[in-house]
């Protein structure tokens, strides 16, 4: 079999004599025609501390191709910042981005016959968005996390972004003065790397380790330590091999390598965002893979890190404790990971785990010892009931009662929800109600973490409780429940809630119930009108006329096929 099975189609014959000539001028000499054309897919983008180190590891990505006898060629993809556009309209944009990148990598790789494709990314929606193309396009691939931030430090206590959200509910609750709000501004990003905490970013990269889709130890790496630039060039000519093996996604991503990948995210108390994430890269690889997977998986897990949101550590720590690879093996010793998993090197995950031991070390804390969990069982609980027929997903550690039923307060965005918060318009007992923020209503499912952050900052984290139809940022934590489905905008019973309706959240019992009889809800579903789309034109439009429900994973292409 050719290295160059793809490319052979841009570069062998007389008749592709012009395509040569294009190839030469980026750097092609005549041994390279026969040699496989490698995609780097770079996130490079200075909008963001998590993707501003990226460039120069492209550059090792390159060299690393180069010395195990391919042809790389880079290309750039796209980044939203969710820190920055946070609570704003631009928000809107974070979730579509997912859609964007994973579009942008099987255009650029497919359009350029490449033999295969490493993206490296940083920021929440990188991950998924390359994982999504990759298993889409089934061609031999590798996602390299450009690597997390350092914490920031203050008053002898590690910072991270929400500690800057959470400053700005302290701050309004008069909490916290203007000199700190600001110092903890100033201290909590002291660098390049993606978010600290088991954030949405971290949580991915660690799935993907877990799945066999990243080399192992890569997904907690510090953006800045020179083991990061080491190991993109390894990632390098690890996938040229698998290029000469065809390795493929579709034999890495399946359903075993599915359940790992979740198991992983409960042990270490990943995002709520894996939830919608993991749906999508399902979808694209062919995995039968449902809602209710995570709730199986959730009952049978322990959280075993003690990281934040809810935690005290961050990344690098788990890092130095020993990092995704420890959890993974402790997993693997109790039965709760599949050890026959194909990953990237060409080796099973149990092979790649040889040689760890089936205990963390007793010098550190941040990774539990199995008979001490943190919490015995997974965090991510998918809750269902007449407010969410098809499913909705709370983070269910952090919280000292995960049961609430109070009054509603009702929401048409996240806008007027943090006016009412910031201005101490909200009780204790009070459920808060953020509609029309769904995948197709916002459009684009924005994430809470203004309102959330502002709630637990305002100290009314254990007695308020807070439902959407939007999603959750991954520093999220308290008495919160996301991806509601069906969304307000299509009519489901989201958009029926009115003020000081009667709402049960109860995690133990996974039910969100709207406590309004069948029939006075049936005289609201007979008078609900559904609103006008809030974009005409534009990729908001296009989007919101695309993207199925949360529960599915809000995909862009369902039913195409």
């Amino acid at each position: 079999m050719p290295e160059n099975l793809r490319s052979q189609a841009i570069t062998q014959g007389v008749q592709r004599s012009p395509n040569r000539a294009m190839l030469r001028a980026v750097g092609f000499q005549d041994a390279d025609f026969t040699k496989p054309i490698v995609g780097v897919a770079s996130a490079h983008s200075t909008i963001t501390p998590c993707n501003m180190g990226i460039a120069p590891l492209a550059i090792q990505a390159e060299e690393g191709i180069r010395a195990a006898g391919g042809m790389p060629q880079m290309f750039g993809t796209i980044t939203i910042s969710d820190g920055i556009s946070m609570g704003t309209e631009g928000m809107k944009y974070s979730l579509v981005s997912r859609d964007v990148i994973a579009d942008s990598i099987e255009t650029a790789c497919t359009g350029q016959s490449m033999d295969g494709v490493i993206a490296i990314g940083g920021c929440d929606k990188n991950m998924p968005g390359a994982m999504i193309a990759m298993a889409r396009m089934n061609i031999p691939a590798i996602f390299v996390y450009g690597g997390t931030i350092k914490p920031g430090h203050l008053d002898g206590q590690d910072l991270t972004v929400v500690s800057s959200f959470e400053a700005v509910g302290q701050y309004s609750a008069g909490r916290i003065n203007e000199a700190m709000l600001y110092a903890v501004e100033r201290s909590a990003c002291p660098g390049a790397g993606s978010c600290g905490g088991m954030y949405t970013a971290n949580t991915m990269s660690s799935a993907f380790e877990a799945m066999g889709m990243s080399l192992m130890y890569s997904s907690t790496m510090s953006a800045v330590d020179p083991e990061k630039a080491e190991n993109t060039a390894l990632a390098g000519k690890v996938l040229v091999e698998a290029i000469r093996n065809q390795i493929l996604p579709r034999d890495i991503i399946t359903r075993k390598s599915i359940e790992n990948a979740i198991s992983v995210i409960m042990a270490v108390g990943g995002s709520t965002n894996a939830v919608l994430h993991f749906l999508a890269i399902a979808h694209s690889a062919g995995v039968p893979w449902t809602i209710d997977d995570f709730e199986t998986i959730r009952e049978r897990v322990p959280v075993l890190c003690d990281l934040k949101p809810s935690g005290r550590y961050v990344a690098t720590d788990l890092h130095r404790a020993g990092g995704i690879p420890q959890v993974m093996k402790m997993l693997l010793a109790h039965g709760l990971l599949h050890g026959d998993c194909l990953t990237i090197t060409g080796e099973t995950i149990a092979e790649r785990l040889k040689d760890i031991p089936e205990e963390p070390r007793a010098d550190q804390d941040v990774i539990r010892p199995w008979d001490r969990p943190m919490y015995a069982t997974g965090h991510l609980a998918i809750l269902k009931g007449n407010l969410a027929t098809e499913g909705s997903v709370a983070k269910i550690t952090g919280v000292k009662n995960p049961k609430i039923t109070g009054p509603a307060r009702v929401f048409e965005s996240e806008e007027e929800c943090l006016d009412a918060i910031l201005a101490n318009k909200i009780n204790p007992g009070d459920v808060l109600v953020i509609r029309y923020e769904g995948p197709k209503g916002g459009p684009g499912m924005r994430e809470m973490l203004a309102p959330t952050s502002a709630i637990i900052g305002a100290g009314l984290g254990d007695s308020v409780g807070l439902i959407t139809d939007g999603r959750f940022s991954g520093g999220t934590y308290g008495m919160v429940v996301g991806h509601v489905a069906p969304e307000a905008f299509v009519g489901g019973t989201i958009a029926l809630v009115q003020e000081g309706d009667e709402i049960t959240i109860d995690a133990p019992a996974r039910l969100l119930q709207l406590n309004v009889t069948e029939e006075e809800l049936e005289k609201r579903r007979a008078a609900w009108k559904p609103p006008a789309p809030r974009y005409t034109k534009g990729v908001l439009a296009k989007y919101a006329k695309l993207v199925s429900s949360s529960s599915l994973g809000a995909v862009t292409d369902l039913g195409l096929g």
